[in-house]
C-alpha cells in the first residue's frame, strides 16, 4: 500500500472516532501462537511451560501470555470518562501523535481498564527511543492499571534455560506483534526477513539463525524506501522456543537493550522494540509526509555461551537495538548482526603462562648466544656492542616465542571451534574486537617487527664477514717486467681465473636456499584459494571447502586465517626442505658440497671470519699439486681420485675432512689484521694511483703467503691443532675451552660455513615470510594480495643480499665487481 494512502486511511479512522476513545484498525491473521493452547481463563506460563489460571474477574490476554481484567476486553471501544489530564505530567508531548492520543490512552488505561489503551501507552514509551525524560514514560510510571504491559524484564541472573544446540541447529525465535494502535497482530516465526531491513537472498538471511554462525549484513537505503516497507510502526516482543530436558516445549523471553535509554537499575532490558517509525516525525497533520523517520540502524543479536561456571550476568540471548533518526529525504545505513560471546575463562592466563615460560627460555638462549659471541670475539668486558648483540639475539628468540604462541592460538581455535561437528556446540570464537583477538593481533605484529630485526641482524652479520680466497697454485716461473706505467710489478704464470671462478660460485650461492620461494608462494596460494582451505577460517561451523554460490559467507576470523595460513606455509616449507635435503641434494645437485669440490679442483681455499677470532675454513688445496692445467690433465686427476690412486683431500693426512670451524688466537688475528690493513685502507677504483694499486697487490700476495704458511704449520708461534668438538659443544654451538697459545680447527662435517649464506637460515626466512604474508592478510583479508606483497618482499631481500654481498666479496677478496657475474 502506498505511504500516502496508508496515512490517509489512518487519518480518516481518527477523524471518525469520538474524543477520548482509543483508535482501532484491522489486524492481520495470526500466523502462530504459544506452544500450548490454554483456556480462555488461563494463560501460558513461559517459565514453567504450562497453563496457569487467571485470577477472578480476569481472562486470557490476546497474546495468551498473561491475564487481563474482563472489563478491559469488553470496554476496548468504549469512550473513557471525560477526565482532564492537563495536570498529569509537567512534561509536554514531544510529537503530534502524543499530543492527540497520549493523555486519552493514559486515562483510559488507568481509569477504565482499557487493554488497548494500555498497549498504546506502552508503544508510545517505546517510540521515545532516545530518552526516558518524556511525558509518555512519565505517564506510564503513574499508571496503576494491572493491564498495563510490562516495559522491562527483571534480572536474568540464574534464570538461563538449559539449551543444547548442534552444528546445524536452527535457533527457533518467535515474536508477538502489535500495531501502533495496540492491536494484537498475532504470533510469527522469525525468519531472515522478519528483523532484517536489508534485502537479500532468503538463504543468506536465514543463515543468521543457524547456531554458531557469526552473521553480519549492512546496506544503505533511502529513508522513503524504509517507509514503503514499513508504512506504520509495528512493535515486537521476541521469544526463544526450545525443548527442556523433559521434552516440553518452552518459551524464553529475549530481552531487548536500547543503549540510549539504559537505566541504573538491574532491570534495564526492554520487552518491546520496533524497526521503523514514520509516525513520530509527522508535523501539523498525520497525513503529511514525516519530516524525520526513526529506525533501527543497528540490530545486534548477542548469544552468550556458558563456560561451565554457574550464574552469570548476561542472558543467553540479548537483542541490542540502536536507533537513529534521519530526514525522510535522506539515506539510512542499517545493519543486522549475530555475534557469539563466551567468557574466555583461563585462556588468557594460559597464554600468559606460555609467554612466561617461553620468554624465560628466550632470555637464556639470547644470553648463551651473546656469551658465545663475546668469547669468539675476545671481548673481556661488557661493552656497548655486547649489549647491542644481546638485544639483537633476544629479538630473534623473542620473535620465535610470539610466533609459537600465535600459531598455538590459531591451531587451538581451529581444532576446538571447527571440530564441533558431531557434538553439542560448547565453544565459540573470540568475538571481533575482543581483548583476546586484539592481543592476538598485537602478538602477530610484534613477531613481525622482532623477526624483521632478526633478519636485519643476520644480513648485517653476513654482509660484514671477512673472506679471503687462498690460492695454493705454485707459479711455473717468476720474473719482473717493466710495465708501461713506469713501475716494477711482480709477474707470475699463475692464472687468476681459478680465483675468479671460486668468487663467482660463492657469489652465486650467497642467496641459495633449501626452499624455492616462488614455488612456496604458488603452493600456498593453490591450497588456500583453489583447494579452498581458506573457507575453514569463517566464523561459523561450516567445514565445506567449496560452499555454494548462494550460501552465506560468514565473516573471516583473523585467528583462524593465521592458523590456516601459517600451518599450510609451514607444511609446504617442511615438505620442500625434506625433498631438497633428502632427495634433490642427494641425487641431483648439492650446491654447498659441490662448492667444496670445486675448491679442491681449483686449488683454492676459502678463509672466512665471522667474529674477530672465529670463522670457517674450506680446505681446497688440490691433492695433485696443481690445478692450472689443461682439460686432459684435469680429467686424469679426476679419474685418479675416483680410483683412489691419490691422497685424500683433507687438511690432515689420511683425512678427507675439508671444512672446519676456526678459533684463532689473539696473536694470529693481530697479524692477520696488520696485513689486511695495508690494502683495505687503499681506495678502490679504476683511477687510483699506480703506487696504491701496487700496494693493494702486495697486500694481497702477503696475506695469501701468510695463510698458506699458517695452514702448513710454518709459524711455530702461531700454530694450530685440529680436533673434534665435544658432543655438548656441538649441541650448544659453543667452545668450552680457551684456545690458549695455539689456534684450533674443529672438524666440521655439517658444512657450517653455510651460516654465512641464506642456506642455513631457512627457518628465519620462512618465519619472516609467513609473518609478512599474515600481516598483509590481517589488513586486507586477501590471500592473493598477501602473496603478491610477500613475493615483492622476497625479491627485495634477495636483491639486497646479492648486491651488498657482491660488494663485500669484491672488497675483501680483491676480485673486482665486474668479474662477479
Amino acid at each position: 500500500m502506498p505511504l500516502h494512502l496508508a496515512c490517509l486511511l489512518l487519518c480518516l479512522c481518527l477523524l471518525y472516532l469520538p474524543h477520548g476513545s482509543t483508535p482501532q484498525i484491522i489486524g492481520v491473521p495470526v500466523l502462530s501462537g504459544p506452544p500450548r493452547k490454554c483456556g480462555t481463563e488461563e494463560f501460558f506460563n513461559i517459565e514453567t511451560g504450562q497453563c496457569g489460571s487467571c485470577a477472578q474477574k480476569q481472562m486470557q490476554s490476546p497474546d495468551g501470555l498473561e491475564c487481563v481484567c474482563v472489563a478491559g476486553l469488553n470496554e476496548t471501544n468504549k469512550q473513557p470518562s471525560p477526565l482532564d489530564c492537563r495536570g498529569c505530567s509537567n512534561l509536554p508531548p514531544s510529537t503530534l501523535w502524543e499530543s492527540m492520543f497520549l493523555d486519552d490512552s493514559f486515562l483510559s488505561c488507568n481509569n477504565t481498564c482499557n487493554v488497548t489503551a494500555c498497549q498504546i501507552l506502552t508503544n508510545m514509551v517505546i517510540m521515545e527511543a532516545f530518552s526516558l525524560q518524556n511525558r509518555a514514560y512519565d505517564l506510564y510510571t503513574k499508571t496503576k492499571s494491572q493491564d498495563l504491559p510490562k516495559l522491562w524484564y527483571g534480572s536474568h541472573r540464574g534464570t538461563s534455560p538449559r539449551m543444547v544446540f548442534g552444528k546445524t541447529s536452527k535457533i527457533d525465535f518467535k515474536v508477538v506483534k502489535y500495531n501502533v494502535l495496540g492491536k494484537f497482530l498475532g504470533w510469527e516465526d522469525v525468519r531472515g526477513e522478519t528483523l532484517q531491513l536489508c534485502p537479500d537472498r532468503q538463504s543468506v538471511m536465514d543463515a543468521a539463525f543457524v547456531f554458531g554462525t557469526s552473521y553480519s549484513q549492512s546496506c544503505t537505503l533511502d529513508v522513503l524506501a524504509l517507509l514503503q516497507g514499513v508504512p506504520e510502526p509495528v512493535f515486537y516482543e521476541m521469544f526463544l522456543q526450545y525443548e527442556d530436558e523433559e521434552g516440553h516445549v518452552r518459551l524464553w523471553p529475549v530481552p531487548v537493550e536500547n543503549p540510549a535509554i539504559l537505566t541504573n537499575n538491574q532491570a534495564s532490558h526492554l520487552r518491546r522494540f520496533f524497526l521503523v517509525d514514520g509516525l513520530s516525525g509527522r508535523k501539523v497533520n498525520l497525513t503529511n509526509v514525516p519530516a524525520t523517520v526513526t529506525f533501527a540502524a543497528e540490530l545486534i543479536l548477542s548469544v552468550y555461551l556458558p563456560t561451565g561456571t554457574p550464574g552469570g550476568d548476561n542472558p543467553p540471548f540479548l537483542l541490542t537495538v540502536k536507533y537513529a533518526r534521519r530526514s525522510s529525504t535522506g539515506v539510512a545505513q542499517v545493519s543486522f548482526s549475530v555475534s557469539y560471546i563466551q567468557d574466555p575463562g583461563t585462556a588468557q592466563q594460559a597464554t600468559d603462562i606460555a609467554f612466561g615460560a617461553l620468554g624465560f627460555l628466550a632470555i637464556i638462549y639470547a644470553f648463551l648466544e651473546t656469551s658465545t659471541w663475546t668469547r669468539r670475539s675476545r671481548l673481556p668486558n661488557i661493552s656497548f656492542m655486547v649489549i647491542v648483540k644481546f638485544f639483537a639475539n633476544f629479538s630473534g628468540s623473542l620473535a620465535n616465542v610470539f610466533f609459537m604462541v600465535s600459531l598455538g592460538i590459531g591451531i587451538y581455535w581451529l581444532i576446538v571451534f571447527k571440530g564441533q561437528q558431531f557434538s553439542a556446540v560448547e565453544r565459540t570464537l573470540p568475538t571481533a574486537g575482543s581483548q583476546i583477538e586484539t592481543n592476538f593481533i598485537i602478538y602477530l605484529l610484534s613477531a613481525l617487527v622482532l623477526k624483521s630485526l632478526d633478519l636485519i641482524h643476520i644480513l648485517i652479520t653476513q654482509l660484514t664477514v671477512s673472506i679471503f680466497l687462498i690460492d695454493w697454485e705454485k707459479p711455473k716461473e717468476r720474473g719482473t717486467a717493466k710495465a708501461s706505467m713506469g713501475y716494477q710489478k711482480a709477474t707470475s704464470s699463475v692464472s687468476a681465473w681459478r680465483t675468479f671462478l671460486i668468487a663467482n660460485e660463492w657469489n652465486e650461492i650467497q642467496t641459495h636456499r633449501k626452499v624455492n620461494p616462488s614455488l612456496q608462494l604458488f603452493a600456498v596460494l593453490l591450497l588456500l584459494e583453489v583447494v579452498g582451505l581458506k573457507n575453514l577460517t569463517s566464523r561459523d561451523l561450516n567445514v565445506n571447502l567449496h560452499p555454494g554460490p548462494n550460501a552465506y559467507h560468514a565473516p573471516w576470523s583473523p585467528i583462524l586465517r593465521f592458523g590456516i595460513a601459517a600451518s599450510v606455509w609451514l607444511a609446504v616449507g617442511i615438505v620442500q626442505v625434506l625433498f631438497s635435503v633428502g632427495l634433490y641434494e642427494r641425487f641431483v645437485e648439492d650446491k654447498i658440497h659441490q662448492f667444496v669440490d670445486l675448491c679442491s679442483l681449483s686449488n683454492v681455499s676459502v678463509f672466512i671470519l665471522t667474529h674477530r677470532c672465529y670463522g670457517f675454513y674450506i680446505h681446497g688445496r688440490s691433492v695433485h699439486g696443481q690445478a692450472d692445467v689443461g682439460m686432459d690433465t684435469m680429467l686424469t686427476y679426476i679419474r685418479k681420485e675416483e680410483e683412489n690412486l691419490c691422497a685424500l683431500r683433507g687438511l690432515e693426512a689420511y683425512s678427507d675432512v675439508q671444512t672446519f670451524e676456526v678459533l684463532l688466537t689473539d696473536r694470529t688475528r693481530a697479524f692477520y689484521d696488520r696485513i689486511t690493513l695495508s690494502f683495505m685502507e687503499v681506495p678502490r677504483g679504476a683511477h687510483i694511483r699506480p703506487d696504491l694499486h701496487k700496494q693493494r697487490l702486495n697486500g694481497y700476495f702477503a696475506l695469501n703467503r701468510f695463510l698458506v704458511s699458517f695452514f702448513e704449520h710454518r709459524y711455530k708461534d702461531m700454530d694450530y691443532m685440529v680436533k673434534d668438538k665435544f658432543f655438548l659443544e656441538r649441541i650448544m654451538d659453543m667452545e668450552f675451552q680457551e684456545p690458549g697459545d695455539i689456534s684450533t680447527l674443529y672438524n666440521d662435517d655439517r658444512a657450517l660455513f653455510s651460516r654465512t649464506l641464506f642456506y642455513s637460515h631457512e627457518l628465519v626466512l620462512l618465519l619472516f615470510e609467513i609473518l609478512v604474508f599474515s600481516a598483509v592478510d590481517l589488513a586486507a583479508q586477501d590471500f592473493v594480495l598477501s602473496t603478491i606483497v610477500t613475493f615483492v618482499v622476497q625479491k627485495f631481500v634477495k636483491m639486497l643480499r646479492n648486491t651488498l654481498g657482491r660488494r663485500n666479496l669484491a672488497e675483501k677478496t680483491l676480485v673486482e665487481k665486474q668479474f662477479l657475474i
